[in-house]
């Protein structure tokens, strides 16, 4: 079975972890700093904290953003649960904005149309959640002008888009228009450290308070104690409820030592998602937007006038290990129980029902490639 993503693991990313393994600190030791400062150097952002997972990172970056039960936060339908959880974990409200039909990514014009009505029901967004879907930046520079006039706090879901920039060529991750943005580090994605993730930001403020809640809440700085403790070398406080949410060394250093090659995995990744856009043209099928300035985590493919589930069997059947991104969130039963209904984001219903995921990841030979366009011709035709 062709996968339709799969990690890519070298020799100096096995000696990397040995190393740790042998002679350093499996947690709490010097690699989490050392990959932190890295993923600064690569994305151009002040300041990252890294954690277990990107869905931590949403969850810590919207703790830090202080969104609570009292609030709204709006993301799009199309991405993974995740994107959407983060806010009701904080105990606030969520909603969605659809997507543009042509990039998948969240659509401008909904979302101006979407706050006009907010403005008039008093439900204006404390925070609104951007996804870079399939690894194409979203319009920042659009959403920042919108947003901004009403104070809400932007965060990027960048999980599909380290290594990407914008269509200007501002790398994802350097929080050029948001108050944060959060990558993974999951197996399949731009660079893995196993599981992990990080939130970028350049606002100090920020970054401390992102990182106390994946440690805890707890906090080693003198100046957050009272006088009576500052003197105590050995003293720590809880300030905040956080949670155990920290990476550990080995993570840290298999993703750091990954980081040397995100050059190389996105080349590969746009070389492999150009190689379909011209082979797929006379196909009915509705190709992605041919971004070259993605981090291209997925190639995904809407078909026209076939069963969807038909031509998904069929391609598995033939070895070839096609997936679905993604079931819109609000089609998921825990929010038909909030109360979201199939119909009131058709954009993003639609691509989902015609959408088909095909094998995309750096080391996916030419021939695996080719087999994959002609098993895909076969069947559609």
């Amino acid at each position: 079975m062709i996968p339709y993503g799969k990690h890519s693991i070298f020799d100096d990313d096995i000696e990397a972890v040995t190393q740790v393994l042998e002679n350093g600190f499996l947690t709490q030791g010097e690699q989490v700093p050392l990959f932190e400062n890295a993923l600064c150097e690569t994305t151009g952002a002040t300041y990252a904290v890294a954690c277990n997972s990107a869905t931590s990172g949403l969850h810590i970056a919207c703790l830090a953003a202080g969104v609570t039960a009292s609030d709204v936060v709006w993301t799009v339908p199309n991405s993974f649960a995740a994107s959407a959880n983060c806010a009701r974990y904080c105990g606030a409200e969520i909603d969605f904005v659809d997507i543009d039909p042509v990039t998948r990514n969240i659509c401008v014009n909904a979302l101006i149309d979407k706050l006009h009505l907010a403005v008039a029901q008093q439900r204006i967004p404390k925070v609104l959640i951007v996804v870079h879907f399939a690894g194409s930046s979203c319009d920042m520079a659009a959403i920042a002008a919108v947003t901004e006039p009403f104070g809400i706090v932007l965060i990027e879901d960048a999980a599909h888009a380290l290594g990407a920039c914008d269509a200007i060529g501002n790398k994802v991750g350097a929080c050029k228009y948001s108050a944060m943005t959060v990558l993974s580090f999951h197996p399949v994605k731009s660079i893995t450290s196993a599981e992990g993730g990080a939130v970028m930001t350049n606002d100090e403020d920020l970054a401390n308070a992102a990182r106390r809640f994946a440690c805890h809440g707890i906090t080693r700085d003198p100046q957050m104690f009272d006088a009576a403790h500052r003197n105590e070398p050995w003293f720590y406080a809880q300030i905040d409820l956080g949670y155990n949410y920290r990476l550990s060394d080995l993570h840290a250093a298999l993703g750091r030592s990954q980081l040397n090659r995100l050059a190389a995995f996105v080349e590969a990744r746009r070389a492999l998602a150009k190689v379909y856009d011209d082979a797929l043209q006379s196909l009915p099928l509705k190709r992605p937007v041919l971004d070259m300035n993605s981090a291209w985590h997925v190639y995904t493919i809407e078909l026209i006038g076939h069963d969807r589930t038909e031509v998904f069997t069929a391609l598995r059947e033939r070895g070839i290990g096609v997936n679905v991104h993604y079931i819109p969130i609000h089609l998921h039963p825990y929010y038909q129980r909030l109360g979201f209904k199939a119909g009131q984001f058709p954009h993003a219903e639609h691509y989902y029902q015609n959408a088909i995921t095909l094998p995309l990841f750096p080391a996916l030979t030419a021939d695996n490639q080719q087999e994959v366009i002609r098993q895909l011709t076969e069947v559609l035709r």
